[in-house]
């Protein structure tokens, strides 16, 4: 496996639900380090790597949110199955019998998400899908002091349980949490790019915290650097599976970085979005539209940071977003990146000028 797979393999295996971050943070770090000039972290958790081209350039945010959907354990009951409370959104369907990791205060534990079986089911309850509040998680404890004994508590994070794997094309990349450690992966990899050129920006590769849950640690993380310009690199829907129509989402896997033109949490900048396809245009670097309406983007709350920050979302076409595992084409990650390397290679104070003033 070499250096960039065994990036993707770190990143994409690390527990790190909203609210529990700490150990994608430091794998996160480990591989961005080398590239910045510094290196830190807002009171919320997220991390800020800065790369200095020109001490007084234009501040330019390139973000992926460190966090992943999971659960958290809210209540043991007498005969040690845990409760739990969602932590980002989940479809009940992609739940039932999947295994997860809970993390607790004395190690990782495994567990299952169980539930009723249906051959006990009324035929009326066998036809709908299995309510979220109905489940429960097996670690195998007989009761709950042994639950307790094991290191359990409320508060727990539950994490789901998937190994990074390349397929038999190996351009096809299986794993757990795509959404959204590709993001963080283009964050480090666009600094290790610029780490021997010249250009007048002061670049910031971010891992935002807490995305899954309104987008919390992209509006701290953005108050803390104050960016002239902002990109949010997230997993987007890829409409190349059986029965998506290409009205639901006409975006395929290896066909470039996806331009987000709407979310619900913001429209996408008309002067950042015109100059980026001018320099994919520039560069032969394939791109793809989508409008995403019921989901949002950490663009959401760093556009609205201070007076306002020019912002624009830049999807990954992902198959299977918001379950226990999800599939990427390799291509897509160089093309993006390539594409904001030389998105901030082109830029200038000139040009933010003319991108945040016109």
């Amino acid at each position: 496996m070499n250096d960039q797979l065994t990036m993707f393999k770190d990143l994409t295996e690390a527990k790190g639900i909203s609210g529990n971050e700490r150990e994608v943070r430091e794998v996160m770090r480990q591989y961005i380090k080398p590239y910045a000039n510094e290196v830190y972290t807002d009171h919320l958790g997220s991390l800020i790597a800065k790369k200095i081209g020109q001490v007084d350039g234009p501040k330019i945010m390139v973000a992926g949110h460190l966090d992943e959907i999971g659960m958290m354990v809210t209540r043991i009951d007498e005969r040690g199955y845990l409760s739990f409370q969602t932590i980002g959104g989940w479809w009940s369907q992609v739940m039932l019998a999947q295994r997860v990791t809970v993390m607790t205060s004395k190690g990782d534990l495994v567990g299952i998400v169980g539930s009723k079986p249906p051959h006990i089911m009324p035929a009326e309850a066998r036809k709908k899908s299995y309510e979220i509040k109905d489940m429960f998680i097996d670690i195998g404890a007989s009761s709950k002091e042994e639950a307790e004994a094991f290191g359990v508590r409320p508060g727990d994070s539950i994490v789901p349980y998937f190994e990074f794997q390349p397929m038999k094309n190996e351009k096809l990349l299986l794993a757990k949490a795509w959404d959204n450690r590709i993001g963080c992966a283009i964050a480090i990899e666009v600094l290790k790019q610029l780490k021997d050129v010249e250009h007048p920006n002061v670049v910031y590769g971010v891992g935002t915290v807490q995305e899954e849950v309104s987008l919390r640690g992209a509006k701290t993380a953005a108050h803390a650097i104050q960016p002239d310009l902002a990109f949010a690199v997230d997993t987007g829907i890829a409409g190349d599976t059986p029965g998506i129509s290409a009205k639901d989402s006409d975006s395929k896997i290896g066909q470039g970085p996806q331009i987000v033109i709407y979310d619900r949490s913001m429209i996408g900048h008309h002067d950042l979005r015109d100059y980026v396809l001018k320099v994919a245009e520039q560069h032969h670097i394939p791109y793809q539209y989508t409008a995403i309406p019921a989901g949002g983007t950490d663009s959401g709350s760093i556009h609205l940071t201070a007076k306002g920050v020019p912002s624009l979302s830049i999807g990954i076409a992902t198959r299977y977003i918001h379950s226990h595992a999800g599939i990427i084409h390799r291509d897509d990650f160089d093309y993006t990146v390539q594409l904001l390397v030389e998105v901030i290679k082109g830029l200038n104070q000139e040009t933010v000028n003319q991108i945040t003033f016109s």
